[in-house]
């Protein structure tokens, strides 16, 4: 066993017997883990709360990590961005609940990535001080491809089609995974956007879920195991 100190963010909790979880995170210092928390969901005083391990939560923990293989074991956790908005917010609890679920499916690696981490830790910083956010998931899953290793070469980003299996522009071939027309334009619109220029981009509410499913299609491409989030028709009822 080896303690680490590091910033987490949690990606999934999953109910483990009557009392504990199994907790997915992303580190800062070693990439994804997975933790047993024991005895977390019956309320003890000073002990490990069961709101730590929200959704995306992002954590300072100390843990014992076992180099067997085996679950890892935290030994103690604090908020280390507390949210003001995400989780009273129904809009930005739907957003925060789907995105989490993407990347439990997107991030297997479990070598650690600290670019990945940081565009991650910022994204969601930014989702917690900004209201209009509609438009932030597309923005948030399409430039994750960059970290991810499936980012779109733009070099020919002027041609009149983009293929999802090669992850390039074209201007030849009609198969099921090259988009054309209206679907190509609306998600060309995420090209070189940050967040703090997403309100410049307009969708209409159709449009939004046609680019979101998409991206999903481009996630299903390149990742393996990949699979649509069971929370994306939450997300489509929320922003209808």
């Amino acid at each position: 066993m080896t303690v680490i100190t590091t910033k987490a963010i949690v990606l999934s909790a999953i109910k483990y017997s009557d009392s504990s979880l199994i907790v997915k995170c992303y580190t800062y210092q070693e990439g994804l883990k997975s933790y047993l928390v024991r005895g977390v969901l019956k309320a003890k005083k000073g002990g490990l709360k069961a709101a730590y391990f929200q959704p995306l939560t992002q954590l300072n923990i100390v843990a014992k990590h076992s180099a067997k293989g085996a679950l890892n074991t935290i030994k103690e956790v604090q908020v280390a961005q507390p949210y003001n908005t995400i989780y009273k917010d129904i809009v930005k609890q739907s957003v925060v609940l789907f995105l989490s679920e993407v990347l439990s499916y997107a991030i297997k690696e479990e070598e650690k990535n600290k670019a990945l981490f940081e565009y991650l830790e910022n994204g969601l910083i930014w989702l917690d001080l900004h209201d209009k956010i509609a438009n932030f998931h597309l923005l948030f899953l399409f430039n994750i491809t960059r970290f991810l290793g499936f980012y779109p070469d733009v070099s020919e980003k002027d041609s009149l089609g983009f293929d999802l299996l090669e992850g390039n522009f074209t201007n030849t071939g009609l198969h099921s995974n090259i988009i054309t027309g209206n679907d190509f334009y609306q998600f060309k619109k995420l090209i070189g956007i940050h967040f703090d220029s997403i309100d410049k981009v307009s969708f209409g509410k159709q449009e939004r879920q046609v680019v979101l499913k998409i991206i999903i299609r481009y996630f299903e491409l390149h990742l393996d195991g990949f699979r649509e989030p069971k929370s994306l028709q939450i997300l489509e009822t929320v922003f209808s």
